[in-house]
């Protein structure tokens, strides 16, 4: 099979707007060669087996020369590799996609271009500036604010810039921001005309300094603005304050470490990224199947003889029904059992596999289980309890004591996992970590054992830690952790939903 490179815009930040196409040719890559602008996130949908290469180059420090990246691309699809090459933003935008296409075409390597989303257009937009208004102006120009410095002579037009065009727009500008400035006042720009500087545009960092074409040299500096920025010129400027929407989320600038295991992380990070967090994950735990599989099997080979399973938990369900089918089964082997399923998301999970929740418990504890089956006959009922090895005692005690035979088997169990400690000791050393989630006793417990012997005090200090629920509130509580927010209802919408609260308090207090 002949090799062929992809080059794919990975967008401006946001790995969501990645195209769909683009994303394909990351999951075919046999080599991802990538950017220091291209969203890591991205990275996560390469195979297993793929390579990665970073290429990136930030403040001048290259980590390849453009010729050696060149190079690089037309011997791994030489060798009969699929390469993609992520860059960011869109490739043939001021990102030298058109030098590496001409090394292909010259090499005869065959190569397809997948446009990707500039920042250009992104950054203005995630910062409530349309670049086109028809009450404004119907003429839009991108420039490059930093020209190749081998050119004897410039090849801008800043005659036509300055009195042809209705907006413009600087990729790159921010070191020559003053020159820039000073060339479109100089041919006949009005220094009144509103500028705003969008820094790392459609990520949780992005930050936006706003003045006019006089005032922005000065503004910027104030404000510590840096590379990368994109630099927008013209009057739809004034467009922002109404139109603003991405740094006005409810959560926006809190950096949230997220303690789950990474295979159950994507949901809270995606609704408290949506809610305008930066979330960093750091998983505590990993959700792994039980060392001693017999008695689950064994459970499994009797499934008829019991009257009740009871679920405790989304992974309960997911590692029970994974066993199942090993066993070649399938769900009718549950036709003659009643099921329970504690709490919505474990009910909702059950269903996915086509089996209904007979009773449905609000909340893990002990008086919210006796309730869902108070007018349940359970005296003499044989029950199967598929769950984790380091689950609480509670819930077999409570339901032995109503008459009920319980079978208490591990399903799955949780392992301790350091990955990503240095980072986070690091963000906490640095106290840029705004707030913690826990999302059970074990990520909480895990957490501690992260921590450098002595120092939980000073690296906790400042930190808002919010809890899933009382249960793992307690916990925390008595491995010395201070819990400011523990959600009502105990799921992922709960926990969200209290961390919203916590800050719209927070918000009130400061009015």
């Amino acid at each position: 099979m002949n090799g062929k490179v992809y080059l794919v815009g990975a967008g401006p930040g946001d790995p969501g707007l990645i195209s769909v196409k683009g994303k394909d040719c990351i999951t075919c890559a046999d080599v991802v060669v990538y950017d220091y602008l291209a969203s890591p996130i991205l990275l996560a949908y390469a195979g297993a087996s793929a390579e990665m290469i970073y290429v990136g180059k930030k403040g001048g420090d290259h980590t390849m020369t453009q010729d050696e990246i060149n190079a690089l691309l037309v011997k791994e699809a030489g060798d009969g590799r699929i390469v993609t090459r992520l860059k960011g933003g869109d490739p043939f935008i001021f990102g030298r996609g058109g030098e590496e296409a001409e090394v292909l075409s010259q090499a005869g390597i065959p190569f397809e271009i997948v446009p990707g989303v500039t920042s250009a257009i992104a950054a203005p937009a995630y910062a409530g500036i349309p670049l086109t208004h028809r009450k404004f102006t119907s003429t839009l120009a991108f420039i490059t604010g930093h020209e190749d410095p081998e050119k004897e002579t410039s090849g801008i037009d800043w005659d036509a810039l300055a009195k042809g065009i209705g907006t413009l727009v600087f990729l790159m500008g921010v070191k020559n921001l003053p020159h820039i400035t000073r060339k479109l006042m100089d041919h006949g720009k009005p220094p009144e005309t509103p500028v705003a500087l969008v820094r790392w545009g459609t990520t949780a960092a992005q930050r936006t300094v706003s003045g006019t074409l006089e005032t922005i040299a000065d503004d910027v500096k104030a404000a510590g603005l840096t590379s990368p920025s994109v630099i927008v010129i013209g009057d739809v400027v004034t467009l922002r304050e109404s139109m603003k929407w991405f740094e006005t989320r409810p959560l926006f600038g809190k950096k949230i470490v997220v303690t789950r295991a990474r295979q159950q992380a994507s949901d809270l990070v995606k609704k408290l990224s949506d809610l305008g967090a930066d979330c960093v994950e750091s998983p505590t735990i990993q959700i792994v199947p039980p060392g001693d599989p017999g008695p689950m099997d064994l459970a499994i080979e009797q499934i008829a003889t019991y009257d009740w399973v009871v679920f405790t938990s989304v992974n309960g369900v997911s590692f029970f029904f994974n066993r199942l089918f090993e066993k070649g089964l399938d769900a009718r082997s549950l036709g003659h059992t009643r099921t329970a399923s504690i709490g919505p998301m474990t009910s909702k999970r059950l269903l996915s596999f086509g089996i209904k929740s007979d009773i449905v418990p609000e909340s893990f504890q002990a008086e919210s289980v006796v309730h869902a089956f108070a007018h349940e006959k359970i005296d003499g009922k044989k029950i199967l309890l598929p769950r984790a090895e380091e689950a609480r005692p509670v819930l077999p005690v409570e339901l032995a004591k109503m008459g009920a035979m319980v079978d208490e088997v591990t399903a799955y169990h949780t392992r301790a996992v350091s990955e990503g400690r240095d980072k986070l000791v690091a963000l906490l050393t640095e106290k840029a970590v705004d707030l913690i989630t826990f999302t059970s006793s074990s990520t909480v417990k895990n957490f501690k054992a992260l921590l450098p012997p002595g120092h939980m005090a000073s690296l906790m200090k400042g930190v808002t830690l919010a809890s899933i629920g009382p249960i793992t509130t307690q916990t925390a509580t008595e491995l010395g952790f201070n819990i400011q927010v523990t959600a009502k209802t105990y799921t992922i919408e709960g926990l969200c939903e209290a961390i919203l609260q916590y800050y719209e308090r927070e918000s009130n207090d400061h009015l």
